[in-house]
């Protein structure tokens, strides 16, 4: 039971930090003049994200959470690695650098904030059947022998 309480604390602290990445986003958008350091913060976070989200599916899986838990909980650091590839793409195949951008690398770019909402939904979601599996009843040592 403590370690499903642990897993629940675990995916809101990751809600959390998804929803503090849209705030830094905007610090780094609205900072003037931008520097290298304006997105500091969004970066830094964004790491914390990733290890959180690694982190909370091995609380999952040590929880006992059901396996299409464990799935989703897995699918935030999936969705959080694909934020790194649009970024990577945006910039090698719309051909932007740090001094413009194209048509096509904003179009491509303008994935990560979608990516973003879905990483948050996917977060939402996970943190709705965690606590669930938080009130479920514990299953007992019989029933995981079978």
């Amino acid at each position: 039971m403590m370690m499903r309480r642990i897993y629940v604390a675990i995916v809101g602290l990751l809600l959390a930090s998804g929803a503090l990445q849209f705030y830094f986003a905007a610090i780094g958008a609205f900072t003037r003049p931008r520097t290298d350091d304006s997105f500091a913060l969004h970066v830094l976070n964004g790491r914390i994200f990733a290890l959180l989200a690694l982190v909370a599916i091995l609380a999952a899986a040590l929880a006992r959470a059901p396996g299409r838990l464990i799935g989703r909980t897995a699918l935030t650091l999936g969705l959080t690695i694909v934020q790194t590839l649009i970024i990577v793409l945006g910039n090698v195949i719309g051909g932007s650098t740090e001094q413009r951008t194209t048509a096509v690398s904003l179009a491509i770019l303008g994935l990560h904030a979608v990516n973003g909402m879905a990483i948050m939904g996917v977060a939402g979601g996970v943190l709705t059947e965690a606590r669930a599996h938080l009130k479920a009843a514990p299953v007992s040592k019989v029933e995981l022998a079978r």
